[in-house]
């Protein structure tokens, strides 16, 4: 390098003169950081659990024109039993084909004295052959009267303080239902479910369709079939779509949101670099007689400023490395409430990368200004204020 550099130490050593007000600047930044980590956790995790949830060999069948309401759709019973009879390339295993009969709908569930919105499927016990990733984690299928619940199903209900397991009861469609067991989805969407026998959901709204047909599709086989068959049965009034195709377009759906969270990123980092300016504000105007003498004998100014920066940056990659430390903790795996159900925060590599990017631009863009306005002052009017 062309101009000499400050000893690296020196920029250590500054960082301990002033405890406090380095204290101050360190506990700022860890907390912008752990809020940046929190809004990237929330956008991963919704990401993650919109991924996770869709099946690329299974198709779903549902109302025509229902768009992604499965929850409005209203088709015949008879179609379960029409579409494996009509449609070729249906997975089958000792003489049961991977046929799913559901009846999906959102209603209000009381938990103790609480109220909230709940996710309901009536799934027969063929749902666990088309719902691969669904396994049993406790109790047994239900029997009638009894439910099975997704392992965030308290947090979509906003069971505060509580967590719901078997033996326990829910109240909905007028009607108490005794917990048998609880089930795991690999994170996806299922999880935020409860769910009851077809037979009595059926019963307990007087209704005898369903909203959809999942089926399990060879890999080889065509679905355009299973497309053609819905488009020629008009008595019917049936679509078809690949369940990956349905989850990706709740993806586009959420984009604006994902634009929001990242735009409070923004925000946040922006709250950050001003907290930070105004700090090292207060830092470089309280030792201009120091940078003076320093110019005064022999070092440049743009080595002054690389100084500087390091203690800047050295400060935030300490708070970075605290805040990653800090959300992989507590952050990673929290579970939130959503409209389309629950899902747990997500600090992954990606997380981690982010948050600790904006972390050292933090300590980069918020030493630069007031470094810069430092030592435009001439260094006479510098020494003078010894």
């Amino acid at each position: 390098m062309w101009f000499r550099l400050l000893p690296w130490e020196y920029a250590i050593r500054n960082l301990f003169r002033r405890p406090l007000r380095t204290s101050l600047t360190f506990v700022g930044l860890t907390t912008v950081i752990v809020l940046v980590f929190v809004v990237v956790g929330f956008i991963r995790g919704l990401e993650a659990s919109l991924e996770v949830s869709g099946d690329p060999q299974t198709a779903i069948v549902f109302s025509l024109g229902m768009g992604e309401n499965l929850e409005y759709s209203s088709i015949p019973m008879r179609t379960s039993d029409l579409v494996p009879a009509s449609v070729a390339g249906i997975v089958e295993r000792n003489g049961q084909k991977y046929v799913s009969p559901e009846l999906y709908l959102g209603t209000q569930v009381t938990v103790d004295d609480s109220s909230s919105m709940g996710l309901v499927r009536g799934v027969t016990r063929s749902v666990l052959l088309v719902r691969n990733r669904v396994e049993l984690e406790s109790g047994d299928w239900p029997e009638p009267g009894e439910i099975l619940i997704g392992e965030m199903v308290a947090t979509k209900l906003g069971v505060d303080g509580r967590s719901l397991g078997v033996g326990d009861s829910l109240n909905f469609e007028d009607r108490d239902w005794t917990i048998s067991g609880t089930f795991s989805a690999g994170g996806a969407a299922f999880e935020s479910e409860i769910w009851c026998r077809l037979d009595e959901l059926q019963q307990a709204m007087k209704r005898q369709d369903l909203s959809i047909v999942a089926l399990t599709l060879n890999p080889n086989a065509d679905f355009a079939e299973l497309d053609l068959f819905c488009k020629e049965r008009l008595d019917l009034e049936l679509q078809a779509i690949r369940e990956t195709e349905y989850y990706q377009s709740l993806q586009k759906d959420y984009q604006p949101i994902r634009w929001l969270s990242w735009l409070v990123v923004l925000l946040v980092a922006g709250a950050g670099v001003f907290g930070g300016l105004n700090t090292m504000y207060g830092s470089v105007v309280g030792r201009i007689a120091e940078l003076a003498t320093l110019q005064t004998i022999g070092f440049v100014r743009r080595a002054i400023v690389v100084s500087l920066i390091q203690e800047g940056v050295l400060l935030s990659a300490a708070a970075s490395l605290l805040a990653a430390i800090i959300s992989l903790t507590f952050v990673n795996g929290l579970a939130v409430r959503f409209t389309m159900g629950a899902f747990a925060l997500r600090i992954d590599s990606t997380a981690v990368l982010t948050g600790c990017g904006v972390g050292l631009l933090l300590g980069l863009f918020g030493s630069i200004p007031p470094i810069l306005k430092a030592l435009r002052l001439p260094i006479v009017d510098g020494l003078k204020s010894v």
